[in-house]
């Protein structure tokens, strides 16, 4: 598509939405993953990429990123606007209408929407990893990645396998431990896990995780709104009998270190790793921001805090009762999936699918301009069942954001 009519047709779904952009799903799969089979994607296209790139297991929203997976098509990650029986991808239409659609501050700063979010669902566990800081990743010329993690409870209702999550390392470990089960990599189980403590997971609760924590995500349905970046590195070398291999533990690491394995201990954060007060400097629980029943509507706080002082995103899960309508003023842009029920927004009609087939757009996900996202936005709930959405923001958005713990004053 040529400047031109990328520009025209950007402005045009703009001008359409009012400030607010359809986007079609975007599919991920992991080949070292097993689909959980709950994000309403049909069964029979679990593998709709072929088995070599292993069965689709997450869903990203409003993403500008690339997925870093092997044998994938250029634009994998990316979401793309749909408009008029046309689509251009989001990336682009923001670098058509940067100061528009995401404000002046974080385009003159970042030149992109540096942020997405995703669903992840799996069978069972995901491999104890970690994800480099900023200044490990910009060695590769990439972008460090902090994240956090939602459990929505609409797509919960089963926790398959494994739904507890292992966080960070049992105090007391020592640096050499660790080392010691790189050491055994390719004897097996390296037991790295003998390490780490694995926590409960709960629908309706989440977590902050810093850059540099070594985690091994449960089974749970998780919205994981993160930095703009696919960078990891895994540190378990055996998971539910299958091989994790080396190459994944270091494809983000410089090659002269890719088997050096002091450098690889000293890659984690050993103080966040071994914190005793892991949970109380983490954990998340929903914090009321506006609205409440009686009023109709009542809108979350469900991502909040810091990440080594930086406000780099957050989220909000907004419920509409039936026959009711909220207006909602946010002070940045935001990427929104609808988890439940049907309604308007602004002026565009959305609804939760129960059953979707890859390739099918939906009308569940949408954009919602910084310059929008100011004036106000209406949701209308005009279904018969409450309407909830999940939607998320980039850096430095919200004044007020609640810090990590701050639930615990408002219970």
């Amino acid at each position: 598509m040529s400047d031109q009519n990328l520009a025209a047709c950007t402005r045009s779904a703009l001008d359409a939405g009012e400030g607010i952009l359809r986007l079609a799903p975007t599919w991920v799969p992991r080949s070292f993953l097993m689909p959980g089979a709950r994000l309403k994607l049909a069964r029979q296209d679990l593998y709709a990429l072929g088995t070599h790139r292993g069965g689709i297991d997450e869903r990203w929203f409003s993403s500008t990123t690339v997925a870093a997976n092997e044998n994938a098509a250029h634009d994998e990650g990316l979401s793309y606007v749909v408009h008029d029986g046309g689509k251009c991808t989001l990336k682009d239409a923001i670098g058509c209408n940067g100061a528009e659609m995401i404000g002046s501050k974080m385009w003159d700063k970042y030149k992109r929407w540096p942020v997405y979010s995703k669903f992840f669902d799996n069978l069972g566990p995901i491999p104890h990893h970690m994800h480099q800081s900023q200044k490990q990743a910009e060695l590769l010329g990439l972008e460090g990645k902090p994240e956090s993690y939602y459990f929505p409870p609409q797509l919960n209702w089963t926790g398959n396998n494994f739904p507890y999550t292992f966080f960070g390392l049992e105090p007391g470990t020592k640096k050499e431990d660790l080392r010691k089960c790189l050491e055994r990599w390719n004897e097996g189980d390296n037991g790295i896990l003998d390490l780490s403590k694995a926590y409960r997971l709960k629908p309706g609760t989440g977590w902050l995780v810093s850059p540099d924590v070594l985690h091994a995500p449960g089974s749970l349905v998780t919205y994981e709104p993160q930095w703009g970046s696919d960078v990891f590195g895994m540190y378990q070398s055996l998971v539910e009998g299958r091989r994790v291999p080396w190459e994944l533990l270091v494809k983000d690491v410089p090659e002269q270190y890719h088997h050096d394995l002091d450098y690889l201990v000293e890659q984690l954060d050993w103080e966040k790793n071994v914190d005793p007060e892991f949970k109380n400097n983490n954990y998340l629980e929903p914090i009321v921001r506006t609205g409440g029943e009686n009023e109709g509507y009542v809108d979350k706080w469900i991502v909040y805090g810091t990440v080594d002082g930086q406000q780099l995103f957050s989220a909000c899960e907004l419920t509409v009762l039936p026959g009711k309508s909220a207006t909602i003023k946010d002070p940045g842009a935001s990427g929104l999936i609808v988890t439940q029920g049907s309604g308007v927004i602004g002026r565009l009609d959305v609804d939760s699918p129960n059953f979707i087939r890859f390739g099918e757009v939906t009308k569940d996900e949408v954009f919602i301009t910084h310059k929008r996202a100011n004036e106000g936005v209406t949701f209308k709930n005009t279904g018969a069942e409450p309407f909830v959405s999940l939607r998320y923001f980039g850096p430095d958005t919200h004044p007020d954001l609640p810090k990590v713990g701050d639930h615990r004053k408002s219970g």
